[in-house]
């Protein structure tokens, strides 16, 4: 007898008969309202499964599960936790390819960039396991007849919030930090890309993290998303998305009193001076915009180039763009796959006559693909001014605004001349160019002659727009935990006496 194992695909297909649903305490709940939710595979748009739709009600149970789990977990030793976040990272491996499936499905992202997103999520499991024992470290400080010294506590529980573009890796870099600190934490996914949100949440139920630790509860941000951001026992809200949404955040827990972490958006720019090597800048600057479809905070989607090399590079520029593979997400040879959704792909689509009206040219691309799923041509804007909405707003999507300039003072206004500060890449082969420029950057994040390659222990958020706060390495711990000093007087130091017996009272006059 032959035994057929489904494929993942097939496999993704059979989960999604049914609704995904909460995970709470430990349990897999649906909504109290009953309600659900459907999601769209964008390759082309058919139903793809539905979710239990939460509201106050289940994020309650949530915060409730998290702040009741929040002690014994807390007390737990940084070794048992690392042992558990191992045992996550582990599992994530083993399941590395189903999750690939599963996240280029739900969310249009090509196969060949999902490959790497388990693997990318293992390491920050890992990374921040290792850190687990020395989370509450502090510092030593000594003065005249006193020891100061420092540790550091988790925070108690937090709600974290994901986007759309890579759920995921995106996920485990806010949950992995927080359960390494000790925290407690409630999960809202997006809405529009849930299915691996779940994948994660039985993955760590798996490893053996205990039932309240970590809570799952699906919706939309309007409800279920606003009911965490407001619950009275969650601390702190680690939040990646847009910069509007994050404004209403921070409105949101300001009643409470709660702790922000906004990662936002960006209009990063990708500067080329004429001393650079234009091969690897060019390599970079295509594949800092069009890899993960465009939707990524920190995509390089203004292109700033010198004068000199200007016309060569953009012609250079325009042939790869219109060579770029548009397809189905799961083949490997796609390079871009469609947009999350019809909202999205209208709103990208929305800038290519934003462009015409403000007078850009449309080298490359500027149309809608096909009348079947979210597809858009990969896009090349030209003859562009900074004021124009195509360099000012994030597109998110597959679109790349060039723009020329003269000086270095020239590049630096242009770069500096937007709301965003998140990333900023710079090409040039002058060392002391390179140092001038990235300190007088207005950018949280700067590469020379790089595209994004993210160093763990680095600090990673944005200036302006593009946030408050910083992940990565020790920033996280700053978030997750609080800070608290233990003076010890060592010297017999005495207060001042006052009140005694026997003192001079005061009298009226």
């Amino acid at each position: 007898m032959t035994v057929t194992t489904p494929s993942p695909l097939d496999a993704l297909h059979d989960r999604l008969r049914e609704p995904l649903r909460h995970f709470i305490a430990g349990e897999w709940v649906s909504a109290q309202s009953g309600d659900t939710f459907d999601f769209h595979a964008p390759s082309d748009n058919r139903l793809l499964g539905r979710a239990a739709s939460g509201d106050a009600r289940d994020i309650d149970r949530a915060a409730q599960a998290a702040h009741a789990a929040f002690p014994a977990w807390k007390a737990l030793s940084g070794k048992k936790r690392r042992a558990l976040l191992y045992r996550v990272a582990d599992l994530i491996e083993a399941r590395a390819h189903d999750i690939a499936v599963a996240e280029s499905t739900d969310t249009g992202q090509p196969i060949r960039f999902m490959k790497s997103a388990a693997v990318r999520a293992a390491e920050n499991f890992r990374f921040f396991a290792d850190r687990a024992e020395g989370a509450q470290d502090g510092l030593s400080l000594p003065t005249d007849g006193f020891l100061n010294y420092t540790v550091r506590q988790p925070i108690g529980p937090v709600g974290v919030i994901t986007p759309w573009n890579t759920p995921f890796m995106l996920s485990s870099w806010k949950i992995a930090p927080a359960l390494a600190a000790g925290c407690t934490v409630v999960h809202k996914p997006a809405e529009w890309s849930p299915v691996t949100a779940t994948i994660l949440a039985e993955i760590m139920h798996e490893a053996g993290i205990p039932a309240g630790v970590v809570n799952l509860v699906h919706g939309f941000g309007e409800t279920a998303g606003k009911a965490l951001t407001e619950h009275p026992l969650i601390r702190a809200i680690a939040f990646i998305g847009e910069s509007r949404t994050g404004s209403l955040i921070q409105k949101q827990g300001a009643d409470t009193l709660k702790r922000v972490h906004l990662e936002l958006g960006g209009k990063n720019p990708v500067v080329v001076f004429d001393d650079a090597d234009l091969d690897r800048a060019l390599d970079a600057a295509i594949f800092m915009i069009y890899s993960l479809n465009g939707q990524r905070c920190t995509s390089s989607s203004r292109l700033l180039v010198q004068r000199g090399v200007h016309d060569g590079f953009v012609e250079g520029l325009a042939a790869r763009v219109a060579n770029i593979r548009v397809g189905d997400p799961l083949d490997p040879a796609t390079e871009v796959g469609p947009l999350i959704h019809p909202a999205q792909l209208a709103k990208v689509c929305s800038y290519f006559d934003a462009a015409r009206a403000d007078g850009a040219t449309i080298r490359v691309g500027g149309e809608r693909l096909g009348d079947t799923g979210n597809y858009v041509r990969p896009t090349l804007f030209t003859d562009a001014r900074n004021d124009m909405r195509i360099a000012q707003e994030e597109i998110f999507g597959p679109v790349l605004t060039v723009i020329p300039f003269d000086t270095d003072g020239d590049a630096l206004r242009l770069a500096n001349d937007v709301p965003y500060g998140l990333a900023a890449y710079l090409w040039t082969n002058d060392l002391t160019r390179a140092h001038t420029f990235a300190h007088g950057l207005d950018s949280g994040m700067i590469w020379v002659n790089s595209e994004n390659v993210r160093h763990l222990p680095t600090p990673f958020g944005g200036m302006k727009a593009s946030g408050i706060g910083r992940d990565g390495g020790d920033y996280s711990f700053d978030f997750y935990m609080e800070t608290k000093n233990v003076a010890i007087n060592l010297s017999g130091h005495r207060a001042q006496q006052l009140g005694m017996p026997g003192t001079p009272q005061n009298k009226e006059n």
